[in-house]
């Protein structure tokens, strides 16, 4: 398995390589999304919206029997409110222009070095839009199963205790600690997994559980070079986020206008924040030919033979329900 240097590397020679058509999608596909991704973040908190998803999970929590002292639970309650909200405001883009963004990006890849790109037409690209469409509605059940699994733990850790007895502040302060690093390590597993997924989705046409289904058996012994190379991209992300709150928003606050020099910082930054996008998916894609090359050809076909009889086993079982 290749470093995760080493990808990074692969990436961006990847992408200067590909520059012309990666920077066009970056500009006339990516760019809406990159706008609505960062003026969601970008939006006071006293919308209705934003502050009924915060009244409703802090309702959830006190029912639960979570700690309403725990100092993690309330900055959860925050960020999950925030995440509910940018993922509601960015959905038409996500997808429509981000999806198919990432399909132009895997048809250029799929292309090769050697080959020109040039024979590439929408109807190829709607042909890989599809199963990518199927795995992130997937990918979002996958999610959101994974944050209802890591809260049900929390809430029988939390009650069991409480019946013992064991509610002190130190037993409390300890606990919180786990759930932060025990919630933290589940959520970047199971996105990792889900954007491998979309990659293999586009890649080998399969789509929904399937993909995810491959996915699961290419991180293998591979989970702690995906959490590297995810680490780095959202270290970049977080980096333009911040960038753009400092520039654009701090300055609107301020003057309560918008100067053409803000707008065009506001431009470029949106700009920069589509090309971590393009780069990232760049970056899934190279890792996922990372783990074919070294995925053992053994292990892979008795993999794709047990899907095979599972989906032969699915089809029997329907005709003999279809019959009278």
């Amino acid at each position: 398995m290749e470093k995760p240097t080493k990808i990074i590397r692969k990436s961006i020679h990847t992408f200067l390589r590909n520059y012309h058509h990666f920077t066009s999608i970056a500009t006339f596909l990516v760019f809406p999304v990159s706008a609505s991704i960062l003026l969601s973040q970008a939006l006071p908190s006293s919308l209705p919206l934003l502050q009924s998803t915060h009244s409703r999970l802090q309702s959830l929590f006190d029912t639960a029997g979570f700690p309403p002292s725990s100092q993690f639970f309330s900055l959860l309650n925050i960020k999950l409110s925030q995440t509910i909200f940018s993922s509601i405001f960015t959905l038409p883009f996500t997808l429509s222009f981000l999806l198919l963004a990432k399909a132009s990006i895997i048809q250029v890849l799929c292309c090769g070095p050697s080959s020109p790109c040039r024979h590439l037409s929408f109807y190829s690209l709607l042909h890989v839009y599809h199963p990518l469409l199927i795995t992130h509605v997937c990918n979002c059940l996958v999610i959101l199963s994974a944050n209802a699994s890591a809260f049900s733990l929390l809430f029988l850790t939390f009650n069991s205790l409480d019946v013992i007895g064991l509610s002190s502040p130190n037993i409390l302060l300890f606990l919180s600690t786990a759930s932060a690093v025990l919630y933290s390590v589940v959520l970047a597993n199971t996105l990792v997994i889900c954007n491998l997924a979309i990659v293999v989705a586009g890649m080998e046409n399969c789509s929904g559980y399937m993909a995810i289904l491959k996915a699961c058996v290419l991180m293998r012994g591979r989970a702690a070079t995906a959490l590297s190379l995810a680490l780095s991209t959202n270290l970049g992300f977080a980096a333009v986020e911040a960038l753009f709150m400092y520039r654009v928003v701090r300055a609107y606050r301020q003057f309560h206008k918008f100067s053409a020099s803000v707008a065009w910082e506001a431009v470029l930054i949106t700009y920069i924040y589509s090309i971590f996008i393009v780069l990232d998916t760049v970056v899934g894609c190279i890792f996922y030919r990372s783990c074919k090359s070294g995925c053992p050809l053994d292990q892979e076909s008795r993999f794709e033979s047990q899907i095979k009889l599972v989906e032969e086993d699915d089809f029997t079982n329907s005709k003999i329900i279809q019959l009278p």
